[in-house]
């Protein structure tokens, strides 16, 4: 960060935390692609101290008529309420102002733990704590739930959103992106003819998941983390969202984070709540999830363009759209697809274009990771991935987009070229001219998105769940 950053920050901490003496390092942590983390150091009279800076990217909410977010104050806001409730949470400290300038954003106590989902779901260190996270979970959503929003003031701060609101405006905001990824229009449809009824309204998380807690090896979940999607409406979004194949960190046979069974989430959230969630009412909201999560990601990208935040990770995260895809087709239309294999080079110069791609992927990995720590590192491996998805649509992106190309030609019976083909699917999706039951339809979409994550992430639980599909 700059000198003045800095110097504004230690202005902050100075006034507002007591017995603070100095700033003593100021670390971005990788974690958030929504918003920044920062790990702060300051001197006390009883020696160091660790805190938590949360901040909007660039000091900047981001327009509520472009993406949903509460806005810093009101996150602070819902920390201190959930910790009032039991929900293991840290204790907020200060809630920046325009006049500190520094931006949306604030200050709360650091807790120690891990939050990155695959060493949860997968390091030995958590291997005695796994089985009981899932009913942890259920447990800590539950009290979510109950939190008072009249009584705690955030009534009147979040958004109240039914089920078919939210659909609608994750697909509004799709739309404004003017890039067709028909998946996306078909789940929305599927969605909007699948609404649940007679639904509770309470708090509701929103991006509750493995990633997003904190978790230590002898206590489980000891914080709750990333309130700002946050809003009044539906409860078992939640339950939906924590079982959603992207936060299961290549543990599909685990449901829920990657490392739980659902009836031991269903039996937690019972416990608390007296209440036992419907089994379809919550798969509706995996659904959702995974359709939510496709048309985030493409805002990463379309973010990336328009700024303030164009980091390399941005457009990276954009490339996980078809992750989404690919689980909302193995969720609604399950079935077979077939994958190419990547075919060798045949161009004879010398170095070809493959070569000095793999040359900087493996600089970036072999030599800059080694000498970079926390978020620099990070970046350098997001950009050697993003080189891979540059190799792997090199060698298999033209033949992949000739075969969707000849699938929607059959479709509509007419040549075209790929886009305007695009296209067409997507206006007769959204105008309601295709049946959603077409086999012709369903087929097409569910090898095109597979055919796109294998590009784009072919390592993929989802990907292979649908290779496995008979």
């Amino acid at each position: 960060m700059t000198a003045e950053f800095d110097k504004a920050l230690a202005r902050v901490v100075l006034r507002e935390i007591p017995g603070c003496t100095e700033l003593v390092s100021v670390e971005r942590l990788s974690a958030g692609a929504s918003q920044e983390t920062y790990r702060l150091a300051v001197a006390t009279g009883r020696g160091e101290r660790l805190l938590c800076l949360r901040r909007q990217p660039g000091g900047v909410r981001i327009p509520a008529t472009d993406f949903h977010t509460v806005g810093s104050p009101t996150e602070a806001l819902l920390i201190t309420a959930a910790r009032e409730a039991g929900v293991p949470e840290p204790e907020v400290h200060y809630v920046l102002t325009e006049a500190d300038g520094l931006g949306e954003g604030f200050l709360m106590r650091w807790l120690e733990g891990e939050t990155l989902g695959s060493r949860i779901a997968r390091s030995s260190a958590f291997e005695g704590i796994r089985p009981s996270l899932a009913r942890q979970c259920g447990e800590i959503l539950a009290r979510i739930h109950r939190i008072d929003v009249d009584a705690t003031g955030l009534g009147d701060r979040l958004p109240r959103d039914s089920p078919e609101d939210l659909v609608r405006q994750t697909w509004e905001r799709y739309q404004r992106f003017d890039t067709p990824k028909p998946m996306v229009d078909y789940t929305a449809r599927w969605l909007l003819e699948r609404l649940p009824m007679g639904y509770e309204t309470t708090l509701v998380h929103n991006d509750f998941r493995n990633g997003n807690f904190i978790v230590e090896p002898n206590r489980g979940i000891t914080g709750v983390l990333d309130w700002e999607f946050a809003n009044i409406g539906d409860p078992l979004r939640d339950l939906g969202w924590i079982c959603v194949n992207s936060w299961r960190f290549g543990r599909p046979d685990l449901p829920v984070g990657g490392f739980g069974r659902y009836e031991d989430l269903i039996e937690g959230y019972a416990s608390v709540s007296g209440k036992v969630p419907d089994a379809d009412h919550v798969r509706f909201w995996q659904v959702f999830g995974s359709f939510w999560w496709a048309v985030t990601t493409l805002y990463m990208a379309h973010h990336y363009r328009t700024g303030p935040d164009r980091t390399v990770e941005r457009p990276a995260i954009g490339r996980r759209c078809s992750e989404g895809l690919i689980d909302c087709a193995n969720l609604i239309i399950p079935g077979p697809v077939t994958l190419l294999d990547a075919q060798a080079p045949n161009d004879d110069d010398m170095p070809r274009l493959d070569e000095l791609l793999t040359s900087v992927a493996d600089f970036l990995r072999e030599d800059v990771m080694d000498e970079t720590r926390g978020r620099s590192q990070f970046l350098a491996r997001v950009a050697a991935n993003s080189l891979d998805i540059v190799l792997r649509d090199a060698a298999l992106g033209g033949t992949m987009r000739d075969r969707e190309r000849r699938r929607l030609r059959s479709m509509f019976e007419t040549d075209g070229e790929l886009v305007e083909l695009r296209w067409r699917l997507v206006q007769a999706l959204r105008d309601g001219s295709l049946h959603l039951e077409r086999a012709d339809l369903v087929a097409h979409l569910r090898q095109t998105v597979a055919d796109e994550v294998a590009i784009d992430q072919p390592r993929y639980s989802g990907l292979a769940t649908a290779r496995a599909t008979a």
